[in-house]
């Protein structure tokens, strides 16, 4: 008798368990986030991933739907869209909302400081940097979670980069904030693009080079396809990014403690997922690119060449410190990580 009673209360629960929903049940939160990644891109794929596990380990109950650079609106409005929660996520380069405060381009890339994911990421989590990132978009109704880190970019070039001095006379775009001031003072050519326009200006010579992302990511994209585009540095060490995930903070407010912690949790792991799964892309593409008949050639710059060009971007470190008080302490916060790194003196 206790068998069968065991058996018949647990095809009770069977069938309780796959019961449709109830109409007292909550409706699912649903939020839509845009990202600063093409379509097809890696980076938009771990993005998405993201956006499924938090689906997964919040059994339903947030729906984060991933759509692509421009999809709702463009990349440089994105700011406004999450104070106006037009957009309720937004993962992008912070430094885009340097217009509004140049201490999120500070924030966003301290140009030739890091060498390894790892470092950055430590300043981030326990050196109070992302405290910082939470305090410039607290004025935009914004609140970060977390942020990934994509790796050390590289440049994809018509010429070989062997050295800051190689630099002079140079047409390379490049994106608003520190890399352009410093470029320009060694002597390059500066010129902003968007996105979809590298590959026209690469492929014709308007541009000699170009920084988007890490060589893995550049040759996927068909960068390395193109005419002339024969040269890649590696490891690159002049600039490795912050792809944030912030919330609307109203939205962020809303969501039960429990909630709140699965995105937490997910973001955390999805950042490592990102640079791992970036990394292996940047091994491939190096090793195909050292093999008899590349078309593509790898340079390495030395110690001596890395610190020439560390010690011309300290200098912009100094000024964009006299910008305003927050740049300031961006600045110097992840300068006294770096003395403990060793890094600078």
């Amino acid at each position: 008798m206790r068998n069968l009673f065991l058996i018949l209360l647990a095809v009770c629960v069977s069938v309780f368990l796959s019961l449709p929903a109830s109409a007292d049940d909550p409706a699912p939160i649903v939020w839509k986030a845009q990202t600063l990644w093409n379509a097809g891109e890696i980076p938009q794929k771990t993005f998405e991933d993201l956006c499924e596990n938090i689906k997964v380990m919040s059994n339903g109950r947030l729906i984060i739907e991933p759509y692509a650079s421009g999809a709702i609106v463009p990349q440089n409005e994105t700011l406004d869209a999450l104070q106006n929660n037009v957009l309720q996520v937004i993962h992008v380069w912070p430094g885009y909302g340097a217009p509004k405060n140049p201490a999120f381009a500070a924030i966003s890339d301290l140009i030739f400081a890091y060498e390894h994911p790892w470092e950055l990421d430590t300043w981030l989590h326990y050196k109070g940097g992302l405290e910082l990132m939470r305090k410039l978009y607290a004025p935009f109704n914004g609140y970060t979670v977390g942020a990934m880190f994509w790796g050390v970019e590289s440049w994809p070039s018509r010429k070989p980069l062997r050295s800051i001095e190689d630099f002079k006379g140079l047409k390379i775009r490049l994106s608003q904030g520190m890399q352009a001031e410093m470029m320009a003072k060694a002597g390059a050519s500066v010129i902003q693009l968007p996105g979809n326009e590298i590959f026209p200006a690469l492929d014709k010579g308007v541009i000699d080079a170009c920084d988007w992302s890490t060589v893995g990511v550049n040759n996927s994209l068909g960068l390395y396809e193109l005419n002339g585009v024969d040269y890649a540095v590696y490891p690159g060490f002049h600039s490795m990014p912050i792809g944030d995930f912030t919330v609307n903070i109203d939205e962020w407010n809303k969501l039960s403690p429990d909630l709140k912690a699965i995105v937490e949790t997910a973001v955390r792991r999805w950042c490592w997922d990102s640079i791992e799964t970036i990394v292996i892309a940047d091994i491939e593409f190096v090793s195909k690119s050292r093999e008899p008949g590349s078309k593509v050639t790898v340079i390495t710059w030395t110690e001596e060449e890395k610190a020439k060009a560390r010690e011309l971007a300290m200098s912009v470190w100094e000024n964009w410190k006299t910008l305003n008080a927050d740049c300031k302490e961006v600045i110097e916060s992840q300068e006294a990580w770096l003395r403990e790194l060793g890094r600078i003196k």
